[in-house]
């Protein structure tokens, strides 16, 4: 089993520190959203460097993995929810907790990334009246989730090169983010195609350690 890292939940709560300061509205830290940036590569390290050792040792699951995965995150994900809407019924407005209801069952799919990219605009609810707007970050996390897995197996099976793939994929994403970054600000921000290379960095790195 891979061991545990106290260093790496070190980083973690450097890292969360800048993210909540910039939230609530410190100037001083209005570039601290780039903490998401380094968890998503903490992100990329730590599921690579798991799947990395199984494919090693002959016995990687899908099944393992993604029941591991659920086990981990619905547990706090159903009760971010339910005290959502348990406010929210409260506090908002009717379009406002009817905006709530489509963004907790797109939550629960893993797409809200895709439903608030849509949703920014001049005339779009602000984002304090969205409890889970956060959970764009999970999404994209749960889609690489997805895919990678797969498409790491699919290599080790035909025995080509994991760190090429690990670079393919990461500079084909990173491509994306500065080609589109320009013309689509929005949707470069919240869509995974060009930010899946930050999650692969830490999947080069899991290659290298």
């Amino acid at each position: 089993m891979l061991k545990y890292r106290a260093e790496i939940d070190g980083l973690r709560a450097i890292a969360v520190i800048p993210v909540i300061l910039f939230h609530a509205g410190f100037e001083l830290f209005s570039g601290g959203f780039v903490g998401v940036d380094v968890f998503f590569v903490i992100s990329g390290f730590l599921i690579t460097s798991h799947i990395f050792e199984h494919l090693d040792k002959g016995h990687f699951s899908f099944i393992d993995f993604f029941s591991r995965r659920i086990r981990r995150i619905f547990p706090a994900l159903i009760l971010v929810m339910t005290c959502s809407l348990v406010f929210g019924w409260f506090v908002l407005l009717s379009d406002e907790f009817n905006q709530l209801g489509k963004h907790i069952a797109s939550s629960t799919a893993f797409i809200s990334n895709f439903i608030f990219a849509g949703e920014v605009g001049y005339f779009d609810t602000e984002s304090e009246l969205k409890p889970m707007l956060h959970l764009w970050s999970l999404a994209v996390e749960e889609q690489f989730y997805i895919f990678w897995p797969l498409i790491l197996w699919i290599t080790w099976k035909i025995k080509q090169d994991l760190l090429l793939v690990c670079l393919f994929f990461m500079l084909s994403s990173f491509i994306i983010n500065i080609s589109w970054v320009v013309r689509f600000p929005t949707e470069i921000f919240f869509w995974p195609f060009g930010r899946f290379w930050e999650l692969l960095v830490g999947s080069v790195l899991a290659w290298v350690v």
